[in-house]
């Protein structure tokens, strides 16, 4: 049955840009960050020069010269995002969000409700956005969540593919293993060197070879690569993790200089944390070198938090690791493995004074609540925000 759809917004960003000022309609348009900032996406006309999300925003414009560049606009796009949204819950209750501007959606048992089959509900949905919202989209629509994914992809923009289970491995076939779900450039380069290339090298062999290869990403493989998926549409995704990061202006590579920063971002999220009344026990640190490399170190704790001074020591101690001369151009840091914050921060029985710096933190959120944010300042934090002045962009 195709009841199982992927919609997924058009260049979303640059689409909404476009909407709200005509002037850019027929001009390549690139939203993202400085001359030191990445693409963080840019519409199709600048797709055409080769112009991709992340990509350094220097090379694209190097791509493309001509292009408009404009700041990201993220209280916009929520607004158009969660618009959007409410009106795929107007279809289904089933919908499983991705990001801003994708979800899946399971339209089972819909037919008697909209008085229409499932493809005819999506193409008046997307239809009706684009009238309405100033927004197009494309459509996958398939038996799962892996070919509906696929299926989206087929015909961007304004795209609407059908991949029934019939012809599914046959349309896998010629397809390189990188569209398989889970499979990234380390792992598609681990299987070309094995000589596995295409989807369709991967359905001639046998699941418990593919497992001895590669273990339980092997069972995926196999399943995958035929056109199988057993994963349902979960309605409530919540966030996966809560993170934040800057880009330098000019490289830095001194331990002293990064803390402070780290410190700043770490108080940030942790302000984020308790405002969700979340808290969560993995910690990453993310670099990336002046060479453009991504970094990510990760710690677990024992123990969920939402407390900035908890955040910013493990990501202190990752850092060290890595600040070894080094340039780096971004530092971020984020919290995963979140949960409700019943069980965050408890007592610490060997660090005795952990006590005394979450009262003290926890009052100085109440100041902050009360004056603003500027009432009191770490002299830790004080340093970065001096650092930023000359450092960030």
């Amino acid at each position: 049955m195709l009841e199982i759809a992927h919609i997924d917004c058009d260049a979303f960003y640059a689409s909404i840009e476009k909407r709200d000022n005509p002037e850019l309609l027929d001009v390549p348009v690139i939203v993202g960050g400085g001359q030191r900032g990445v693409v963080s996406t840019c519409c199709y006309i600048a797709r055409i020069y080769g112009v991709r999300s992340a990509m350094p925003m220097f090379k694209a414009l190097e791509a493309c010269p001509d292009a408009v560049v404009v700041r990201p606009n993220m209280e916009k796009y929520s607004k158009v995002g969660k618009e959007i949204r409410e009106r795929m819950r107007a279809l289904t209750p089933l919908v499983e969000p991705l990001s801003i501007d994708e979800a899946f959606l399971d339209l089972t048992g819909t037919e008697r409700l909209h008085q229409a089959t499932p493809a005819e509900t999506l193409g008046k949905f997307v239809r009706d956005i684009e009238t309405d919202i100033g927004i197009s989209a494309s459509v996958g629509l398939a038996p799962n969540k892996f070919l509906a994914k696929l299926a989206s992809d087929l015909e961007k923009p304004r795209g609407f593919s059908v991949i029934g289970a019939a012809e599914a491995k046959t349309v896998l076939a010629a397809m390189p293993v990188g569209r398989i779900w889970g499979v990234g450039k380390v792992f598609q380069a681990k299987l070309e060197k094995d000589g596995i290339r295409t989807i369709g090298q991967l359905q001639t062999m046998e699941a418990a070879d593919l497992a001895r290869r590669y273990g339980s990403i092997g069972l995926r493989l196999a399943q995958l690569s035929n056109g199988d998926d057993t994963r349902n549409v979960i309605p409530s995704r919540g966030a996966k993790s809560v993170s934040t990061e800057t880009t330098f202006r000019t490289d830095i590579s001194s331990f002293e200089t990064l803390r402070p920063i780290l410190r700043d971002l770490s108080e940030k999220v942790s302000a984020r944390l308790k405002k969700a009344e979340i808290a969560g026990s993995g910690i990453t640190l993310k670099l990336k070198t002046a060479d453009f490399k991504t970094i990510t170190r990760a710690r677990h704790l024992s123990d969920p938090t939402q407390l900035a001074d908890r955040i910013y020591a493990a990501g202190e101690a990752l850092l060290e690791i890595e600040a070894d001369g080094r340039r780096f151009r971004l530092i971020g840091i984020g919290v995963s493995d979140l949960e409700t914050a019943d069980r965050a921060d408890p007592q610490d029985l060997v660090d005795v004074s952990a006590e005394r710096r979450k009262n003290a933190e926890l009052a100085v959120d109440k100041l902050r609540s009360k004056f603003g944010n500027s009432a009191v300042e770490l002299g830790l934090t004080h340093a970065a925000k001096a650092a930023a002045d000359s450092k960030k962009s």
